[in-house]
């Protein structure tokens, strides 16, 4: 939990196959990107987790992402994931984290959802899809309820990452912003990493560092 915070950042992988894996994950550690959330629609997302946790373990924290029930969840978990994300919050799959320690980071929309979640064993609340609400739902949300946790999810790219920083967010959680499908297609790294750099330097502009 605390490198996902410092690092401000959580890269949503879509992939299109495992092979990509690590090449994405090499070039968002270069860009100083340390979350690395490996979604179930990317095929043989288990395999992939199990890879890159064996190689990255120790310089990245890898997570699934999209977890529907507990099967799943405990399988990634037995692959080497960390962290947990789901689009909402599954009771079953939050509890399955706890039991073995691990993040458990399931989403919500509403107030009621997000306290719903946050009550009910959730580390961090990712509130999705974020694409509509912008910085200022944060703030609304955490001026009554402080003692939440918040990360976005949809919508969020370098140039307003800071903002939900600034918002409240402990960190937020980019995808096609971030490691985009033309890059994948064109197996732009470089261009991954500069993503990952831009979105690094904006988190830390906005804490001040």
């Amino acid at each position: 939990m605390a490198a996902l915070c410092e690092c401000g950042v959580v890269a949503v992988i879509r992939a299109q196959s495992t092979a990509q894996l690590c090449d994405i994950t090499e070039a968002l550690l270069a860009g100083g990107v340390v979350g690395v959330e490996v979604t179930m629609s990317t095929p043989k997302a288990i395999s992939g987790i199990e890879m890159l946790a064996d190689k990255y373990g120790d310089r990245a924290v890898i997570g699934v992402g999209t977890v529907l029930d507990g099967a799943t969840c405990t399988a990634a978990i037995h692959a080497g994931a960390q962290f947990i994300l789901s689009p909402c919050f599954i009771p079953e799959v939050v509890a399955t984290a706890k039991r073995y320690s691990k993040i458990a980071v399931p989403g919500a929309f509403t107030p009621t959802e997000i306290l719903n979640a946050w009550s009910n064993g959730a580390d961090v609340v990712k509130v999705f899809p974020s694409t509509m609400l912008g910085p200022g739902y944060f703030r609304d949300i955490l001026a009554p309820l402080p003692q939440l946790r918040l990360t976005p999810t949809g919508g969020v790219d370098a140039k307003n990452a800071g903002e939900w920083i600034k918002a409240g967010a402990v960190f937020v959680g980019a995808g096609s912003s971030l490691v985009g499908k033309e890059a994948l297609a064109k197996s732009d790294w470089a261009g991954i990493a500069a993503n990952a750099k831009a979105f690094v330097e904006a988190v830390r502009g906005a804490r001040g560092k």
